[in-house]
């Protein structure tokens, strides 16, 4: 998926314009352009965000679940205990982030990419990702429990303590990982690919899950 690296290599960057209201639920925020700001507690559920783009904002709490994210472009932007709960992402860009604690359970992520983030208790519990790729991201403690996982990748990223359980896996390739450490979920992860220095590390703990005993 290719990814713009600079706020004005956006299609619709010429049509950007500076965000100076207040958010609302059921809004429409089509072409806003966030720079910098802090955000606390903001109520923007079911609030929709087309060809729009936020750079070094800081978002912490608040409510945008149900929200919808099209052709969005973030950077450099923190997300520290919000509700994207059964928000919907498509064609979205998240660049040199943070997502702590974030709440996002439930939705639906279509070609979604997010490069060079930090990642941590992110809940992505029973959210649909089609086509999403965590590119040289950190991600610690992300809970992937009862999600559906069509063309996911993780190329030059970490995995720590992941969370599996109860997946339905239709394409997911685990190859071009940094690290990969699961905490649960092994036995869901039929037709995953992982590579063979991957397998020889996953031994015990799929023994484990099998119930093998090694002599």
């Amino acid at each position: 998926m290719k990814v713009h690296q600079e706020l004005a290599a956006l299609p619709y960057a010429k049509h950007l314009e500076p965000f100076t209201g207040e958010f609302d639920r059921d809004e429409d925020y089509t072409g806003a352009h966030l720079d910098g700001g802090e955000f606390e507690g903001i109520q923007a559920g079911s609030a929709r965000f087309d060809e729009s783009a936020f750079t070094g904002t800081s978002f912490t709490g608040g409510d945008l679940g149900r929200a919808r994210f099209s052709e969005v472009w973030m950077a450099r932007t923190r997300w520290i205990g919000a509700s994207w709960a059964e928000a919907d992402l498509l064609d979205v860009t998240i660049l040199d982030s943070v997502l702590a604690g974030v709440q996002a359970h439930g939705g639906t992520w279509r070609r979604v990419v997010l490069q060079g983030c930090k990642i941590d208790s992110l809940n992505l519990r029973a959210t649909r990702l089609h086509d999403v790729e965590f590119r040289d991201c950190d991600l610690t403690e992300v809970d992937f429990g009862s999600a559906t996982l069509t063309g996911v990748t993780f190329p030059g990223s970490t995995l720590r303590r992941a969370r599996f359980t109860k997946v339905t896996v239709k394409k997911l390739d685990l190859r071009r990982t940094k690290a990969l450490d699961i905490a649960d979920g092994w036995d869901s992860l039929r037709g995953a690919v992982i590579d063979h220095d991957q397998l020889a590390e996953a031994a015990p703990s799929l023994a484990q899950t099998l119930g093998l005993t090694v002599r």
